[in-house]
């Protein structure tokens, strides 16, 4: 058998071995598209809900993670969207106001004093 043959054999082995998947395109209205949105922030608060940092925190409110999630359970779809939109709002590191200002005016401080140091 040359190598062409058995090349070819091997790759129509192969077509009818492996599984065929027939893609299908089709429309879908506004409702499903806005219900995937909807449910996509929904899990997006209840995942912040499960980092221990944030449980740490509600706990320190005296609120434990399951009433949390019952609470956002119970939200209407509008809340959980404004909430979702102020979590992805809110600055990385967890830096903001007085804080930042704080962590500015020491990294300058630093600077000016081994700027004048050097001379």
């Amino acid at each position: 058998m040359t190598l062409r043959k058995m090349l070819c054999s091997v790759l129509i082995g192969l077509m009818a071995w492996a599984p065929f998947q027939m893609a299908s395109a089709s429309m879908i209205s506004t409702e499903q598209a806005s219900a995937a949105a909807r449910q996509s922030d929904r899990a997006r608060v209840l995942g912040m809900l499960e980092r221990s940092d944030a449980a740490g925190a509600l706990q320190a409110y005296g609120i434990t993670p399951q009433q949390a999630k019952d609470r956002v359970s119970a939200m209407s779809d509008d809340d959980v969207t404004a909430l979702a939109g102020r979590i992805d709002s809110l600055p990385a590191g967890g830096l903001h106001g007085a804080g930042s200002l704080l962590v500015i005016a020491i990294i300058v401080g630093v600077i000016w004093w081994a700027a004048t140091r050097a001379r």
